[in-house]
C-alpha cells in the first residue's frame, strides 16, 4: 500500500522541471525581516481540529508526518513513517520537541487531537476523512497507536494534520491565539484582512530565515495584482492571466505549477432542468475546452473530464473526451430528450424552459470568465445559461437550487475529496456534494476503494467511479489549472509540487520556513 501510494505521488510530479518562467529576480534583494503574501482565500478557523490546513499547508502546525517535493511522505513529529500492517498503525515521537508556549509535545497530544475531531460534538468539517479510526492510545510519551476500524489505505497520507495541545478545545481562546509547534507561531488575526506570524527560534527542525510572516488576503484577483505592482507584496497568487503582467520583469519570477486542481459546472441533480441528464450531457459537449485553456488560462492548464487529473495512477482514460466542442451532438442529445427549440432561440420541454442560473464567487475572475464562456457555448445550442457573480455566504444557501462553478481536486489519494463529493451521506453537507448526487453504486465502489489495501483492487474501483461519474454528467468538468504565482526577490529553497485544489496544502508557500535569500 504504502509503495503504490508514493508511485502516485512520483507518476504525479511530471512536468515539474518545466513548471517554472524565470526572469531575472537579482535586482532587488530577498526581504527577511518581513515577508507579506498575497492570498486569494481565508481560513475559517485555524485549529486543525475543525479542519484548518489538514493536509499539511499550515506553517504553525506539525503533522506526524509532512511532504516532500514529489508528494512522497517524510516524518515531521514522527521519526520515521511507518509500515502499515493490518488494523493498528503505532507512531513513535522524535523528542524535545515543544509547542510556541514551552510545552513539550507528547503523545497524549496527538491522541487528543484525533480524538478531538471524531467527536462528533465538534462538528469538525474533516471528521469524514478519519472515519476508519476505531481508537487512539498513548501507551508512553513517545508513542501514538492507531486502530482502525478496517484496513484503510490514505491512513498515513491523513496523518499530515496538525497536532495541537492536550485540552485545547475546552480552554477558552485557543481560536483568537492558537498554539502549535510549527515553524511560524502566531502573533495576530484581523479577520478579512491578514493573519501575522513570526519564526519559532526554537523550532525542532532549524528556524526559519523569514523572521515576520504575514498572510494578506483578498478575494479579488484584480486587487492583488494591484498590490503587488504598488510593492506591497513580496509573493501573491494569481490567476494566469492577472500573473502576464509580471513576466519577464527584472527582480520578479513567476512560477507557473502544475496541479490536480479542477474547475467545472455543478449540477443540482433534483430540479427541473439541470437534474434532466439530456441537459446536463449537452453542456458537457457544447463546451469548448480547448479555447478555454487557450484563451482563459493563457495556456496554463488543460482540458478535463473528471476528478483525478491525467498523468496519476488513479486517472482512467476511458473518461476522457474531446477537447473541443461537439455542439451538432448536444443538439441531437437534447432533441431526442424532448427539448424542443423555441422562437427566441432556448429549448423547452413540457413548457419548462431549458434554462438555469450559474453562480460564481463574484471576486473570482478566472471562475466569472469561465461561467460566461461555459453559457456562450451553452446558448448555441438552445440552453440559456446566466451567469450570475455572488459572494459565498449567498451562494451557499442557493447550491442546491442553482449550479455553481465550483473547483476541487487532490494529487494525494483518489479517497481525498471524491468520497464527500460524490457519497450519497454528504448530499447538501455545505460544500460536500451540494448537488445532492446519489447513486447506491457509487457510493459501494468509494467505500470499497477506501477500504481496500490491494492497489489493483483499489485502481479498479475508483476507474467504475469515474466511469458513472462521467455516464452520469454529475459535472461538467473544463479545466485542470496550473497555479500561477509572483515571487520578488531570488529565493534557494523555494520547490514546486503538484498542488491540490486552492493552494489547500500551502501551495508554494508551504515550506517558506525553507526558504533563504539566494547569495
Amino acid at each position: 500500500m504504502r509503495s503504490a501510494l508514493t508511485r502516485l505521488a512520483l507518476v504525479a510530479t511530471v512536468g515539474l522541471s518545466a513548471a517554472c518562467s524565470a526572469a531575472p529576480a537579482t535586482d532587488r534583494p530577498a526581504r527577511t525581516d518581513t515577508f507579506v503574501a498575497g492570498l486569494g482565500s481565508e481560513p475559517d478557523s485555524l485549529n486543525p481540529v475543525l479542519g484548518y490546513a489538514a493536509d499539511g499547508g499550515s506553517l504553525m502546525f506539525d503533522g506526524l508526518v509532512s511532504r516532500n517535493a514529489d508528494l512522497s511522505l517524510r516524518p515531521a513529529l514522527a521519526t520515521a513513517v511507518p509500515e502499515v500492517k493490518g488494523k493498528t498503525v503505532s507512531f513513535t515521537l522524535r523528542s524535545g520537541v515543544t509547542f510556541h508556549d514551552g510545552a513539550p509535545l507528547t503523545s497524549k497530544d496527538v491522541a487528543y487531537t484525533y480524538r478531538a475531531v471524531l467527536d462528533e460534538k465538534n462538528d469538525s468539517a474533516v471528521r469524514g476523512d478519519y472515519a476508519a479510526i476505531e481508537s487512539v492510545e498513548a501507551p508512553d510519551p513517545a508513542t501514538v497507536v492507531f486502530h482502525l476500524k478496517y484496513p484503510y489505505a490514505p491512513i498515513l497520507q491523513r496523518t499530515t494534520l496538525g497536532i495541537v495541545p492536550d485540552g485545547s478545545l475546552e480552554r477558552s481562546g485557543f481560536e483568537a491565539k492558537p498554539v502549535g509547534s510549527g515553524p511560524y507561531r502566531f502573533v495576530s488575526r484581523t479577520p478579512g484582512d491578514k493573519i501575522v506570524m513570526e519564526a519559532n527560534p526554537s523550532y525542532w527542525d532549524g528556524a526559519p530565515a523569514i523572521k515576520k510572516l504575514v498572510l494578506a488576503f483578498s478575494s479579488d484577483d484584480n486587487v492583488r495584482a494591484t498590490r503587488m505592482a504598488a510593492g506591497e507584496f513580496d509573493a501573491v497568487e494569481l490567476p494566469p492571466k492577472a500573473a502576464a503582467r509580471f513576466e519577464n520583469t527584472d527582480g520578479l519570477t513567476v512560477h507557473r505549477v502544475p496541479s490536480a486542481d479542477y474547475r467545472g459546472v455543478m449540477f443540482p441533480m433534483n430540479e427541473p432542468v439541470t437534474g434532466d441528464l439530456a441537459i446536463r450531457k449537452a453542456v458537457n459537449l457544447a463546451v469548448d475546452r480547448a479555447a478555454m485553456v487557450k484563451t482563459i488560462l493563457a495556456g496554463a492548464g488543460r482540458p478535463a473530464f473528471g476528478p483525478i487529473p491525467p498523468d496519476t495512477t488513479w486517472h482512467n482514460p476511458a473518461v476522457e473526451g474531446s477537447p473541443a466542442a461537439d455542439q451538432a451532438q448536444a443538439v441531437r442529445v437534447l432533441e431526442e430528450a424532448g427539448w424542443v427549440a423555441g422562437a427566441d432561440g432556448v429549448r423547452a420541454k413540457k413548457g419548462t424552459a431549458a434554462r438555469f442560473t450559474l453562480m460564481y464567487p463574484a471576486g473570482d475572475s478566472l471562475r466569472k470568465e469561465l461561467a460566461l464562456a461555459a453559457a456562450s457555448d451553452a446558448k448555441k445550442v438552445g440552453i440559456d445559461i446566466r451567469p450570475t457573480g455572488l459572494d459565498w455566504d449567498a451562494i451557499e444557501p442557493r447550491m442546491s437550487k442553482d449550479a455553481l462553478m465550483m473547483g476541487m481536486g487532490t494529487p494525494f489519494d483518489p479517497d481525498y475529496t471524491n468520497f464527500e463529493t460524490f457519497h450519497s451521506q454528504f448530499a447538501g453537507k455545505g460544500f460536500f456534494n451540494p448537488g445532492h448526487y446519489k447513486s447506491p453504486e457509487v457510493d459501494a465502489l468509494l467505500e470499497k476503494g477506501r477500504a481496500e489495501t490491494d492497489p489493483a483492487a483499489r485502481k479498479e474501483a475508483y476507474d467504475a467511479v469515474q466511469r458513472r461519474i462521467r455516464d452520469d454528467e454529475v459535472w461538467a468538468y473544463l479545466v485542470f489549472l496550473e497555479h500561477v504565482y509572483v515571487v520578488r526577490g531570488a529565493w534557494t529553497g523555494v520547490a514546486p509540487s503538484v498542488e491540490a485544489h486552492e493552494h489547500a496544502a500551502g501551495g508554494l508557500f508551504r515550506n517558506l520556513a525553507e526558504w533563504r535569500p539566494a547569495a
